[in-house]
Formats: structure tokens, C-alpha cells, sequence
């Protein structure tokens, strides 16, 4: 063996054994109900966090979302959106980009149950903004749209990734400064989540 074939192979000799890829991370699975476990751990997060029987309940809850805030009868609703056609009787509905003082209305794709987080894939009729500029934000969510974890709502999007994902666990908030808790900092200062069963 020559001097060179005796370098090599002592560098050969060295390197470091390659480490089995690990296996992907799954939380443990929840007894209880998802819908229920999202309620509660959103709620904990001061957001008001209803759940109603049927799409019919819907208006009288945003109804008395807006009336117990003492905000006038208003709200935003993207003219694109699924909830373009909701009916809001005795709720006057515009159709631009809310202000900073006004309440808008969404629909919220998916939520995951472990963490009590919207999720909101932006696109035609769920612009993003729409989540930062009101003072109030009322999300609607079907209680079938309702997965375990991050990963359940990153799987149901691999046919195409939004150019953002917002995610949303209660009213913005911030303690940047001198650790104190600003609401309302970089979005709205409340936040009411109405989860319709059927």
C-alpha cells in the first residue's frame, strides 16, 4: 500500500456514519373532541370562541357579537368570498376592505384543534389584510374543518401552498415593549370565532 492509499483510507476511516433519518413527529392523538379541545384552547386565548347548531344561528350570534361590543350594526365582507351571500338582517354589509375601527366577517378554512389556531391560506376572496385592519374580526368555521395539528392543514394544501398562511390563536398581541401586553398591536384587539356544527 503506498503512502497515498494509506492517507485515504485513514480519511475514509474518519468520517462520521451518516444517522438514520428521523421519523416524522406526530402529537399524541386527543380522547377527547376536537371541536371541543379547539373551543376550549382558543378560549383561553381571549378569544370568544361560540358554537352554534346551524348556518341559521349565524346572524343573530354576529348580531350580538356587535351589540354586546356596543360597535354600530356593520361589518366588511370580501365580495369575493363564500360568504358573499350570507344574510344579515338588520346588519348593514360593505363590501370594501375594513378600517381600523370597523368589524369584518371571515370564513376560516381550517383551525387546528391543538393549539386553537385559524388557519387562513390567502386567495381569491380571503384577501390577507383582511385580518389585520379591523378592531373586530367574527370568523365563521365549520366544525368539520376542524384537524388535529399544523401538519393535517399543511397536508390538505400540498395540491398548491398559498402564497401566505396566516395563523390566528386569539386577539394580536405583543409584549415587545418593556415586556408589557399591547392588544391590537399588529391586528385586531378582539377576535369572536363562530363554530357552526352542521
Amino acid at each position: 500500500m503506498s503512502a497515498r492509499d494509506e492517507i485515504l483510507e485513514s480519511i475514509r476511516a474518519r468520517q462520521l456514519a451518516r444517522t438514520p433519518k428521523p421519523t416524522v413527529y406526530r402529537a399524541p392523538p386527543t380522547e377527547s373532541d376536537p371541536v371541543e379541545a379547539f373551543a376550549k384552547t382558543l378560549s383561553a386565548q381571549y378569544a370568544d370562541v361560540r358554537l352554534l347548531d346551524n348556518m341559521a344561528d349565524v346572524p343573530a350570534a354576529i348580531a350580538d357579537i356587535l351589540r354586546g361590543r356596543n360597535m354600530a350594526p356593520m361589518v366588511h365582507i370580501a365580495p369575493d368570498s363564500e360568504l358573499a351571500s350570507l344574510d344579515l338582517p338588520n346588519v348593514e354589509i360593505r363590501r370594501e376592505p375594513p378600517g381600523q375601527f370597523d368589524a369584518a366577517v371571515t370564513l376560516a378554512p381550517f383551525a387546528i384543534a391543538e393549539t386553537g389556531t385559524l388557519a387562513y391560506p390567502s386567495g381569491k376572496g380571503a384577501p390577507a389584510s383582511w385580518h389585520f385592519r379591523p378592531v373586530l374580526e367574527i370568523a365563521i368555521l365549520r366544525a368539520s374543518s376542524v384537524v388535529a395539528e399544523l401538519e393535517d392543514v399543511l397536508a390538505a394544501l400540498q395540491n398548491g401552498l398559498p402564497s401566505t398562511l396566516n395563523l390566528v390563536s386569539g386577539p394580536s398581541r405583543t409584549g415587545d415593549i418593556e415586556q408589557t401586553m399591547e392588544v391590537g398591536a399588529h391586528g385586531p384587539k378582539a377576535l369572536a370565532v363562530l363554530v357552526v356544527r352542521s
